[in-house]
C-alpha cells in the first residue's frame, strides 16, 4: 500500500470492495433500491445506494435498404417523446437474451428476423445500478403479425424507419440520446462499415443483471 503526499492510502487498484452491510429501501415490479455499507480503501467504509435491475435487450432491426427501424416512444421520466431501438426487459425466467430480443421485435415492430448477431454490451449507469442492456444486431427482415393486446404505453408508439447514417448523424447530434440506441447505432455502422466484427447471439455476458431477478 502506497501512501500519497496528502496522507491518503493508495491501494493500486488492488482492494477488494467488501459488502458489511446491505438493507431493502425499496423493491417495486422492474426494480429494487438497495442501502449497502461498503469497505474501502482507506480503512473505513461508505454507503452506496444501488438500484437493481431485471436488464434489457435491444434490436439495431436494419432492412435491405440499410434504413434502420426506431420507435418514438413516451418516456415519463425525462417528460417527452425519444427515438428508441426495440427494445424489452429481460423479464421472462429463463428465457435467452436473444430469444427476449425476437419476441420484443415482433412485439413493437411487427417484424421478424432471418440473421441475429451481438452488438454491444451497455452499463446504462454504473455507478449507481446494475442495469445492462444487451443489443443485438438484426437483418433479414420480414412482417409478422403484432400482438393484438398491447399495453397502454405501446399503444402510443410511432414506429418509422430511417437510413442507418440519418440515425448515426441523429444520435451524433443529440437528436437521439438513449443510451443503448446511441450505442449499438454507432456500433451498427461499424459493423455495416466493415470496421468492426459483431459477436455470436450467446457470447458470454458477465455483467447480466442477476440479483433482482433472484428475489
Amino acid at each position: 500500500m502506497d501512501t500519497t503526499e496528502q496522507g491518503v492510502a493508495r491501494t493500486g487498484g488492488e482492494h477488494e470492495f467488501t459488502t458489511l452491510a446491505s438493507e431493502d429501501v425499496y423493491v417495486g415490479k422492474i426494480l429494487a433500491l438497495r442501502a449497502d455499507e461498503v469497505g474501502m480503501p482507506g480503512g473505513g467504509h461508505a454507503r452506496r445506494e444501488v438500484v437493481e435491475h431485471l436488464g434489457a435487450v435491444a434490436v439495431v432491426a436494419v432492412d435491405e435498404h440499410d434504413q434502420v427501424v426506431l420507435i418514438h416512444q413516451y418516456r415519463y421520466p425525462l417528460g417527452r417523446r425519444l427515438w428508441e431501438l426495440p427494445a424489452g426487459l429481460l423479464d421472462v425466467a429463463g428465457e435467452e437474451p436473444v430469444r427476449t430480443a425476437q419476441r420484443e421485435l415482433a412485439e413493437e415492430a411487427g417484424l421478424a428476423a432471418r440473421d441475429w448477431s451481438l452488438l454491444v454490451d451497455v452499463a446504462t449507469s454504473p455507478g449507481f445500478t446494475d442495469e445492462c442492456v444487451r443489443v443485438f444486431l438484426a437483418t433479414g427482415l420480414s412482417d409478422v403479425d403484432r400482438p393484438a393486446a398491447v399495453g397502454d404505453e405501446e399503444a402510443d408508439l410511432v414506429i418509422r424507419r430511417f437510413p442507418l447514417a440519418e440515425a448515426v448523424r441523429m444520435a451524433l447530434a443529440g437528436e437521439i440520446v438513449n443510451g443503448p440506441g446511441v450505442a449499438g447505432l454507432l456500433a451498427a455502422q461499424a459493423v455495416r462499415d466493415g470496421r468492426g466484427q459483431p459477436r455470436p447471439v450467446d457470447a458470454e455476458w458477465p455483467d447480466r443483471p442477476q440479483r433482482f431477478a433472484a428475489r
